[in-house]
């Protein structure tokens, strides 16, 4: 437990270090992740047409960050949902493997991986795009394979995916509100952002805890 305790302090600290007070330099460090990020958003905008009987056309990561999925058919309200609550889902899963789940961490290091080759060819849009996808994956499937860090990264992505959702809230989903609110008329933009907050704040601490709950000793007969 204290060493879980400690590799999150430690994540967390280097992340909100480089957030907060590493200037020009800690933005140029986690620009990968922003883009991991913006990979995780885009691609729960995916699953959530796939998942409902749509299909995805194009994946778009922008140089500065941003994207856009486009997709055919499926359930609006859920593609446009699966944005920040599927990324945020995504982010929970990655950073309770990393801190949990040993026999899991290669696994999932390769799953993404592939889920990067696969969104960079089959739903190709631009070759920025392909091209930061491919290195990602090559990237992460070279710690799985050749390194001991796989648990590290997987709690570094996750938990900065996390915070990132969260710190960005106020700016970036106003596109998907807007288009929610168009879709789920019944409540205003401004409702549904803190419907999405409160629903992402709630699996982090959902996740935390069950992180950190007390494993249940076996009693001796």
């Amino acid at each position: 437990m204290r060493n879980t305790i400690g590799r999150v302090l430690l994540i967390l600290g280097i992340y909100l270090g480089l957030k907060y007070l590493g200037g020009s330099i800690g933005a140029k460090l986690l620009y990968p992740i922003t883009l991991l990020v913006t990979f995780l958003h885009e691609f729960g905008h995916a699953l959530g047409a796939v998942l409902t009987g749509g299909s995805v056309e194009q994946v778009q990561i922008n140089p500065n960050g941003s994207g856009y999925t486009v997709s055919r058919g499926g359930i609006r309200s859920i593609i446009i949902m699966g944005g920040y609550i599927g990324s945020a889902i995504l982010g929970n899963l990655l950073f309770y493997i990393g801190t949990k789940s040993q026999k899991l961490i290669k696994p999932m290091l390769y799953l993404l991986s592939a889920a990067m080759m696969f969104t960079a060819f089959f739903w190709f849009n631009s070759f920025f795009t392909t091209g930061i996808l491919i290195l990602f994956a090559i990237v992460l499937g070279f710690i799985g394979l050749k390194t001991k860090y796989g648990r590290e990264v997987l709690m570094f992505i996750g938990l900065a995916s996390i915070l990132y959702i969260i710190q960005d809230f106020n700016v970036g989903p106003s596109s998907d509100l807007a288009a929610y609110a168009d879709t789920m008329i019944i409540l205003p933009a401004t409702v549904w952002k803190y419907i999405w907050l409160t629903i992402v704040v709630l699996l982090f601490i959902i996740n935390i805890r069950a992180i950190f709950r007390p494993r249940a000793k076996k009693e001796s007969l």
